[in-house]
């Protein structure tokens, strides 16, 4: 099973210029707790549920101040054509349970987001359930 195949795709994303509180509003909207940041056609961070509670809140950020202040911009990615068992293990590896989607190699745009939910929507079999158990495990 690819990538592809069991990825959610959005028509748009937050741009890296919205608030923080407009990336909160959007996951709310979209039921998400995962949001790319774009300016254009490039992907400049991400957001969590959990930065809005531990870099923002916490931290006594403004709803207002950029959303990108409190973004990861270490981009961690997939592309859509890979098998989802290999991402599954880059998840583990990389101890994330998201992962943006890009289509390809080359062109490198954005297309989807991958999580653990959404491949465990999917769970063919048995290996596949271990591999998506390991993932949940609380690190280290």
């Amino acid at each position: 099973m690819q990538v592809r195949e069991v990825m959610t795709k959005r028509p748009d994303y937050c741009s890296a210029d919205a608030s923080i509180r407009e990336v909160a509003e959007r996951m709310r909207k979209d039921n998400s707790g995962f949001e790319p940041l774009v300016q254009g056609d490039r992907i400049m961070g991400t957001i969590t549920d959990r930065d809005l509670a531990v870099r923002a809140l916490a931290e006594g950020k403004n709803p207002d101040d950029k959303a990108s202040s409190i973004a990861t911009t270490e981009v961690l990615y997939a592309f859509e054509d890979q098998d989802v068992k290999d991402v599954l293990r880059n998840m583990q590896q990389q101890h994330v349970q998201r992962l943006v989607v890009l289509n390809n190699q080359n062109d490198k745009d954005l297309v989807g987001v991958v999580t653990l939910s959404d491949i465990a929507d999917r769970c063919e079999d048995d290996e596949m359930a271990r591999e998506i158990a390991n993932c949940s495990k609380h690190y280290h």
